[in-house]
This record gives C-alpha cells, sequence and structure tokens, in this order.
C-alpha cells in the first residue's frame, strides 16, 4: 500500500472513530453535567482534512453528515479518486473502500485498530468542529469575542480559527505531542457547513 493509501486509511478510521465516539460519549454522560448536552448533533460540512505524522503524510476532501448518534463520511482524493465511505450507528461502524474492502467494527475504537495498529483517544472531533469541548476537563482559551479559540483536551491541544464575527470555526488544527519536536497533526478546513 503506497503512503498516501496508508494515511488516508488512518484518516479514514480517525475520522469515524472521532465521530460516533463522540456519539456514545453523549448517551452515557447525563446531560445536567456535560457542557455539550444542549443542542444535539446534527450538521453537514465539506471541506479538506490533511494528516501528518512523524512517517508520512497525505490529505483528502471530505463530506460529513452527522444525525445525532448516525453519521455519513466520504472521503475521496482529488477528482473523487480514491473514494472511501464510512458509515456509523451506536454499536456498529463500517469503513467501505476499494482499496480495504469492508471493514466493520463494534466501535470506533475497535475500527480504528483493526485498520491501523493505532490506538489513541480522539473521541471528540465532533464536539471541537461546533466550537465546543467534549468534557468538563478540558482547558479552553477564549478570543476577544468569547469564542473558543484553543482546546487542550484528552492529550490533544486543538487552534480553532473564524471568519470575521462567524460563531463556528472554519479551520482547525488538531496537534499530539509525541517525542522532543515530533508530533502528529490534523489540518481541517471547514468550507462549507
Amino acid at each position: 500500500m503506497s503512503k498516501f493509501a496508508k494515511i488516508s486509511f488512518i484518516f479514514f478510521s480517525s475520522i469515524s472513530a472521532l465521530t460516533l465516539s463522540a456519539c456514545q460519549s453523549l448517551q452515557t454522560q447525563p446531560q445536567s453535567t456535560h457542557p455539550t448536552a444542549q443542542g444535539l448533533n446534527q450538521f453537514n460540512l465539506q471541506g479538506k482534512i490533511g494528516v501528518k505524522t512523524p512517517q508520512q503524510s497525505g490529505s483528502a476532501f471530505f463530506t460529513w453528515q452527522q444525525n445525532q448518534e448516525q453519521f455519513d463520511i466520504e472521503l475521496s482524493g482529488i477528482l473523487g479518486v480514491g473514494k472511501t465511505q464510512i458509515t456509523g450507528q451506536p454499536g456498529q461502524v463500517t469503513l467501505n473502500s476499494a482499496k480495504t474492502g469492508r471493514i466493520t467494527a463494534a466501535s470506533p475504537e475497535e475500527l480504528l485498530e483493526q485498520a491501523t495498529g493505532w490506538r489513541t483517544p480522539i473521541t471528540n472531533l465532533v464536539h471541537w468542529v461546533q466550537a465546543k469541548p467534549a468534557s468538563l476537563k478540558a482547558e479552553l482559551q477564549k478570543d476577544q469575542q468569547q469564542r473558543i479559540q484553543q482546546i487542550v483536551e484528552d492529550g490533544w491541544t486543538v487552534h480553532l480559527s473564524y471568519n470575521q464575527t462567524a460563531t463556528l470555526p472554519n479551520k482547525l488544527i488538531l496537534q499530539q505531542q509525541l517525542e522532543t519536536d515530533k508530533e502528529n497533526r490534523i489540518t481541517m478546513i471547514i468550507q462549507n457547513r
């Protein structure tokens, strides 16, 4: 498998894990204590995502439809080449592409580990794209308009950028520090909401 195919596969699995895990965390926490319980997760996003690790890097275009606990993510390269479909609902996550075939797991963490061998707590992206922390333990920094500008949570630092007076971010940079001077980085540009 080429380096781009491997990193794309990691990304596809990661997005799947991020999405469904965040949905599952909403089910297990009482609404009265969870900062994101209000305003359930329903959105449509389109854009581009890049993933960079110490070993490799790659990028893809994405369309992400989230409807409460169910999601559908489509990823593709330039001109739709290398299309991958990821769908999920509580208890089942499925990744399907021409390169990998169909992979199904009971949880997003299992799918990610099956696909990549990579185990990491990346369960918060559903919240972060909505400029929300995923837990009460998150450390937040806000800008002058009181929008969340940085979230530090579960070993990741997330930088959020906004267009002018927008209340939702158009760019997220997720960084996970590894050993000295090394990191995993995900850059997500949201072109349409």
